[in-house]
């Protein structure tokens, strides 16, 4: 079994990381997670990148030593991948010590065996700041795509490398003056006399290791295009010297650098635990190599980096798979560091939104093969459908369905041992279904396919959301409990099982439902930069308990952890992170500057209020707004009906108690639909929970839907009061026993529109109740007509007369 090293791309210091940057860095913790679990020994290291122009360009605009802009932002980057809960093994930095000694090292290796060539080339020149301009100190026309602020090194609109002097019109980003070419020596790494010993290497590789496809068309490219040699020095101070006479005043170009910082990282761990760096990196034909990068970084990683080591004539740890994801863009445009455009790991720690509803989000649409769009909209559909609809709603009415009426004890009775068929058919088909979809997102997890395994996961839920619907337990525990009883173990175990495939992408969520089995699950320990060194907990399940059904008793207090994500919400967030971070400082600026102005202005009428009136139109009172009168006033209420409003069938499938209002439940809802919905109603001072499980009902469907105290309810269901012999108020649901859920209610003789009428997604509560709704001689009306589900008649069995709320 091979050992696995795990690296993501090592995120550049002289900014906050956006969500697309955040997927590098959040993939290979997956896959770490995964790895751990899976009972490989592995590594997984990161940490800032931290020297190069960018960070003497940016600490030149903050006022600050490029070392206090490095620990300023390494700060924050650590305090953002804390949050969304990484499981680095260590995350440190490229400005060590340890860093220096492995560059310089390699350079000399590489000096020593002659791929390092010195060449005199024409540089520009800031005669106003009187220094050589590294390529980032130089803004210009790219020569590919015509962007005009394209940086020396490259163009991010177009992505094409560049030269500075390529170039048009060009200008030093410092202090915006012309340039001129003068003439300065630096080194480069002969790549072309490296290529006899890479393209091998290469073309093993990239099969071996199953590279994506994008990394391996990019490589072929490059070598199709022929490598050039490239320059490894700049004239710069914040840097690594070069150890070679002549060059004592140039530093390492970063892209050179850089990525050596996965080894010295390694390094800064093991000389924390007494181990030895190079049994991870040298010499060792036992590690398979797996980075995480985005398309953009493909050439340093599959190119470079490998020359690089290649050149040096040691037998260094090489890449074996290479995951690199496509563009993650942002609403209309690209998510930017440069430009502060997107949702930035501060924001999504602000946000109010858990870490793992937003992990949840990035691996569901994880750019794999294509660029993906993020969008609020999309955001809240993928949440509200997929994690809050179906994966949570499985676990939320089977946990809950178990401590209600069974106490909380899961029924040991495994459907595999029955001597009943339909018993047994039920169990084999679940437990098949757990098998296959265990081995296809084990197979796609060894090859770092995040976003297929994690889709997966998702199917799996919906089979067992199925099978839960389709089983009845509501109405079987009492009918027929050894159906019910198998049902719902089997269950419980499928939920263990989803909850150790689910780790690795939303380990706080797993760990939190895992407590209500009373297990726990272990994928590796969140980085703590103070206690870096952790060890492993005992008595934890890992991918070998998949598929045991053998060890759960209990369910102990489940509760809602996830709840679905508002329209009002949405909007607010679309609006809170649109435009820049600049654009959006200086409008919090400007509101928090009005209320102020507003409180002063408010402080002085204050005064005048309780004084002289000092305006002459001061007391008058501006005239109210009159309502607009909605479009449908003016139709008759029967069109209403037909036009506008859904009635189906639909049955009560759990209750509980709304946790903020005494006389609220929260009902979960079979519409016919795969995944149900949650409804609330104020039934609690009339119904106990457990005499509505089960209940037919008529749902409103498309009536628009409203938070009640913080949760969302889909719909409202209908029912009508009467007073029973004693005197007391009772309440009676409108249902119809028997009909399929989701059987469409219609009005008496309505039933045949040809062609069916097309009714609004949602409608608001003014709407419905223009309608007006009646129970007539025990049958239930709307606008004076009899409804009907199949041809029959709805009929109440207490209620003969009266209104329908």
């Amino acid at each position: 079994m091979k050992r696995k090293l795990i690296t993501s791309a090592l995120p550049y210091v002289n900014n906050i990381p956006h969500l697309g940057n955040l997927i590098q860095v959040l993939s290979a913790d997956v896959f770490a997670r995964f790895c751990r679990l899976r009972g490989y020994t592995s590594l997984y290291v990161c940490g800032t990148d931290e020297y190069g122009t960018a960070t003497e360009t940016k600490a030149l605009e903050e006022g600050k030593t490029p070392r206090e802009l490095c620990d300023y932002y390494h700060a924050i980057h650590r305090d953002i991948y804390h949050w969304f809960n990484i499981a680095f093994d260590y995350f440190g930095r490229t400005s060590t010590p340890q860093q220096t000694e492995i560059v310089q090292g390699l350079f000399k290796d590489i000096d020593k065996n002659g791929f390092i060539k010195e060449h005199a080339i024409e540089q520009l020149y800031c005669a106003h700041c009187n220094r050589f301009l590294a390529d980032r100190y130089v803004r210009g026309t790219c020569p590919h795509c015509g962007y005009e602020d394209a940086r020396g090194d490259q163009c991010e609109a177009c992505g094409k490398l560049l030269e500075p002097t390529e170039l048009k019109a060009p200008r030093c980003s410092t202090c915006g003056a012309t340039p001129e070419p003068r003439s300065t020596k630096h080194l480069y790494i002969d790549l072309p006399g490296i290529v006899p010993q890479y393209e091998p290497w290469m073309q093993k590789a990239s099969v071996e290791g199953q590279w994506s496809n994008n990394a391996v068309q990019m490589t072929k490219g490059w070598l199709r295009d022929g490598l050039q040699e490239r320059a490894i020095t700049r004239d710069l101070k914040w840097g690594i010297p070069v150890p070679k006479a002549g060059f004592e005043d140039k530093v390492f170009y970063v892209w050179f650098d850089a990525p050596i910082g996965y080894i010295s990282i390694t390094k800064c761990f093991t000389d924390l635990t007494g181990a030895d760096w190079k049994n991870w990196w040298l010499e060792q034909n036992d590690i398979e190599l797996f980075q995480f990068i985005g398309k953009d970084n493909i050439p340093f990683h599959t190119v470079i980096f490998p020359s690089s080591l290649i050149a040096s004539g040691k037998d260094w740890v090489k890449l074996h798979h290479i995951s690199s994801s496509e563009y993650l863009n942002y609403e209309s445009g690209k998510f930017s560091k440069s430009k502060g455009i997107g949702v930035f790991g501060s924001d999504a720690k602000d946000s109010g939104i858990p870490a793992d509803m937003w992990r949840f989000y990035i691996f569901y649409n994880r750019p794999e093969k294509n660029d993906a769009l993020f969008t609020w909209k999309d955001f809240q559909e993928r949440v509200n459908s997929e994690l809050v609809g179906n994966l949570c709603n499985l676990i939320n009415r089977t946990l809950t369905f178990v401590s209600r009426y069974y106490d909380g004890v899961i029924p040991q009775r495994d459907g595999m041992t029955s001597a009943r068929e339909d018993v047994r058919a039920v169990t084999e088909g679940l437990r098949a279904a757990a098998k296959y979809s265990i081995e296809k997102i084990t197979a796609l997890l060894e090859e770092a396919e995040l976003r297929d395994a994690f889709h997966e996961l998702f199917a799996l839920s919906s089979v067992a959301n199925k099978a839960f619907q389709d089983g009845e337990p509501w109405k079987n525990r009492e009918a027929d409990p050894e159906k019910a009883e198998a049902l719902l173990f089997e269950l419980c175990y499928l939920i263990k099982d989803l909850l150790i495939l689910m780790h690795p992408y939303m380990p706080e969520y797993a760990d939190a439902v895992a407590s209500f089995l009373g297990i726990k699950i272990w994928s590796g320990n969140v980085f703590d930069w103070e206690h870096p060194v952790q060890p492993r907990p005992e008595n934890v399940l890992a991918w070998d308990n998949l598929l045991e059904r053998r060890g759960l008793e209990r369910v102990q207090k489940p509760a809602i952890i996830f709840k679905t994500l508002e329209n009002d919400a949405i909007a607010a967030y679309r609006e809170r992170y649109a435009g820049s971070q600049k654009e959006r400082a200086a409008q919090a600026g400007k509101r928090a500057a009005g209320k102020q102005a507003g409180g002063e202005q408010g402080g002085k009428k204050q005064q005048n209020a309780g004084g002289k009136n000092t305006s002459g139109n001061a007391a008058q009172k501006s005239p109210e707004k009159q309502k607009a009168k909605p479009d449908w006033a003016d139709i008759p209420p029967e069109k209403l009906f037909t036009d506008y409003i859904s009635l189906k069938t639909a049955k009560i499938i759990s209750v509980e108690k709304h946790p903020d209002a005494d006389k609220l439940f929260v009902e979960t809802i079979d519409d016919g639909s795969e995944s149900g919905r949650i409804i609330l109603s104020g039934l609690a001072p009339y119904f106990a929970p457990e005499e509505l499980v089960g209940a037919d009902i008529i749902l409103a469907e498309n009536l628009k839907p409203r938070k009640m105290r913080g949760i969302e309810s889909k719909g409202m269901l209908l029912a009508s009061h009467y007073t029973d012999a004693d005197g007391t108020e009772r309440v009676e649901l409108v249902g119809m026993p028997g009909a399929a859920a989701g059987t469409p209610v219609t009005l008496e003789g309505a039933e045949a529109a040809t062609p069916p009428v097309q009714k609004p997604q949602a409608i608001d509560a003014e709407l419905f109740f223009a309608v007006p709704f009646t129970v007539e001689d025990f049958r239930v009306c709307a606008a004076g007509k009899q409804l009907l589900v199949n041809g029959k008649p709805l009929v109440m069995k207490h209620v003969k007369s009266g209104t329908v709320q």
